[in-house]
Formats: structure tokens, sequence, C-alpha cells
């Protein structure tokens, strides 16, 4: 039986975050100085910069590996660490803003938002492999 068109949305709505994502994280292994201004960061050096780099790159690869695991296998478990590690993340921007002086990301905040109500929804509705 065919997929319902609603199904195959949800699978792009999951996708194309899960690539950009992985992109992501790519970035932060190959050229940290290009992608870390758009997180608000600048590179540290020695022990800060290993930790930048390994802590980045491995939360978007992380991320993005766990949604492309819950879409290949239909095994809906796979979407649950990365959404909680897109609602830990927006969480923690607030903590920062309200406890420490930060600004309020909210340009980072809604799509981190948006993407786990996308992962919790497809994990919801999409299949289960038995």
């Amino acid at each position: 039986m065919a997929m319902p068109l609603a199904n195959r949305i949800l699978q792009i709505l999951v996708l194309l975050p899960a690539l950009l994502f992985l992109v992501t994280g790519m970035r932060w292994l190959v050229a940290p100085a290009g992608v870390a201004p758009e997180f608000g960061l600048t590179l540290g050096e020695g022990v800060g910069l290993s930790s930048q780099v390994g802590d980045m790159a491995g939360f978007f690869l992380t991320l993005g590996s766990c949604m492309l695991i819950a879409l290949i296998s239909a095994h809906r478990t796979w979407y649950y660490p990365a959404i909680m590690l897109l609602a830990i993340t927006a969480v923690g921007r607030v903590v920062a803003w309200l406890v420490h002086d930060a600004t309020l990301a909210l340009d980072l905040i809604a799509p981190e938002v948006i993407v786990a109500l996308i992962l919790l929804a497809a994990s919801r509705r999409l299949p289960e492999t038995s």
C-alpha cells in the first residue's frame, strides 16, 4: 500500500533538517571558522577550540544521524534523542537569557522548537517496523 501524502511530506520535513545538521556537523570538523559566527561564537584556542569543535560537531552529527536512522529504519525511538537534544538546547538558551544575561536568541530557539515538534509528529505518525 502506498504511503499517504501527509507522511511523505513529514518525511521530507525530517530529511531536510537532518541533512542540514549533518552538513553543519561536518563544517565544524573541517572549517570551524566559517560556521562559528553563525552561532555567535568566536573560536577559542587550545582546549577551548578542541571543546568547541568536538562538542558542536558531535551535537550536530548525532542529531542528524539519529534523524536519518529514524527515517531509514522506521524505528520511532530514534527520533527521541534528536527531540531531546533540540528541546534541551532551546531550554538552555532560555535559561542563559534568564539567569546569565545572555541575548535571547529567538532566531536559534525557534528552529530548534519547530524541528523538535516536527520530530515529535514524525515519531507519532510515521510507520514503525515490527
